[in-house]
């Protein structure tokens, strides 16, 4: 009998750890598995692990094969049962070769049926806050709730000269923008007076507030299509009211329509979006004690702004942690793997990078930036990337992971990875 098997037999949920006895360990070291079900409170909520794809472009391929990769790896990661893919956009660079994350998003949401979709992210200062939000709602709607929106500020980049926006828009416009996009998603007539956007009050067409379309149960199991061997769902369920996304009305209600995220890399940014409610994505340089910090600033900033402790609980639920993940017998095969292909990547696609105004910008040294994100990450055996999942999720008490897989650079080195995430990682969270 299969892991699988057996687990459906106890209708345990993967991640769903049962009542046990409390579990001591230093910080931040992983909690031997036959206590694990014991450190965490029973009423925790399951380790949820995506992917986080950036359609980089390793050295010697073209833009079609990076594309590809990420549109395969997609696939892959809902045939291993994963919870979520997470899709970043960039301009100009080999770092990744994908110019909008939302438009992606459609194609992948059109591929599958079960697992969520999410942009990581869709920068604002470069895109117009109304344009963005049609694009959600029409992805919330036909996609039977599976987007979120992943939103940023970006960075002080050429592409703010390109699409006419301005440094202005990176270094002071961010909150007027995520302020009118909340409210398109939110409303059903929106108007603006702004430095920034300005124009008359205008019907939201289509309203991310109505419900989306659920699939029927066969559309749901793809019965009926030609996709090949048919995979019941590991991880992913119906939204409820807590596992939707972390944005509450003031009475501690989910708002209706898409979930809405967004990345914190400073503390402006993370006090931001605890005053507007929102759930933060932390990226992949933030360590346990990084995360710590941005936590403890992030409720800080929530109950100076009058938010109540449940909605606090619910919202924590949501946010997400960027890393990376690479499977192997070995660990230390698992890092040659990333040792051999990340750096070069780093020096080919975020050395193109050029700044709106010639400011002068310091890059990470490569292969330091890479052996510190395979000593931060799940990078080694399955019991290892399991462990060092759970030990994040114990000590910061982050329980969602957005995890890059295609490190090795490898289309089918990044699809076996996937398959091994889902296969041999995933169960230990259980």
């Amino acid at each position: 009998m299969t892991k699988t098997t057996a687990r459906a037999q106890t209708r345990r949920p993967v991640g769903v750890r049962p009542p046990a006895g409390p579990v001591t360990a230093a910080p931040g070291t992983p909690v031997p598995a036959p206590q694990r079900s014991a450190a965490l409170p029973a009423d925790t909520a399951p380790v949820r692990v995506g992917v986080f794809l950036l359609s980089a472009q390793f050295p010697g391929q073209t833009h079609g094969e990076a594309l590809d990769r990420t549109v395969r790896a997609a696939v892959e990661a809902e045939h291993a049962g994963l919870d979520s893919v997470w899709l970043a956009e960039h301009h100009f660079v080999p770092y990744g070769v994908c110019p909008n994350a939302a438009t992606l998003a459609a194609l992948l949401l059109g591929r599958t049926r079960r697992i969520g979709v999410g942009t990581a992210v869709s920068v604002l200062s470069t895109a117009h806050p109304v344009a963005l939000g049609e694009q959600a709602a029409l992805l919330h709607l036909t996609s039977g709730g599976r987007f979120t929106l992943g939103v940023g500020r970006g960075g002080p980049w050429i592409d703010l000269d390109v699409f006419g926006s301005g440094v202005d828009a990176f270094e002071r416009g961010f909150p007027e923008r995520l302020d009118l996009l909340l409210r398109w998603l939110r409303g059903s007539r929106v108007g603006a007076d702004g430095p920034q956007f300005g124009f008359p009050e205008v019907a939201v067409v289509p309203r991310a507030t109505e419900p989306p379309r659920r699939p029927d149960l066969g559309t749901w199991l793809g019965l009926g299509e030609q996709s090949g061997l048919l995979r019941f769902p590991r991880q992913r369920k119906d939204a409820d009211a807590d596992d939707a996304g972390g944005e509450l009305t003031a009475a501690g209600r989910p708002v209706a329509g898409p979930p809405v995220v967004v990345a914190c890399t400073s503390p402006g940014g993370v006090r931001l979006a605890a005053e507007r409610g929102l759930p933060m994505l932390l990226g992949m340089h933030s360590g346990d004690d990084d995360k710590l910090q941005m936590l403890e600033l992030y409720r800080e900033a929530w109950r100076a702004a009058g938010r109540g402790e449940e909605q606090l609980r619910r919202v924590e639920r949501q946010h997400v942690a960027a890393g990376v993940a690479q499977v192997d017998d070995r660990t230390a095969t698992a890092r040659d793997t990333l040792l051999r292909s990340m750096p070069g990547w780093f020096e080919y696609g975020l050395g193109a990078h050029r700044t709106v105004d010639g400011r002068e910008r310091k890059m990470r040294d490569p292969h330091q930036y890479t052996e510190l994100l395979c000593d931060l990450h799940a990078v080694g055996t399955p019991k290892q990337c399991a462990d060092r999942l759970l030990a994040t999720a114990e000590r910061t008490g982050i329980r969602r992971f957005a995890l890059l897989a295609e490190g090795s650079g490898d289309r089918e080195a990044t699809l076996h990875n996937i398959a091994r995430l889902g296969s041999e990682v995933l169960p230990q969270l259980g």
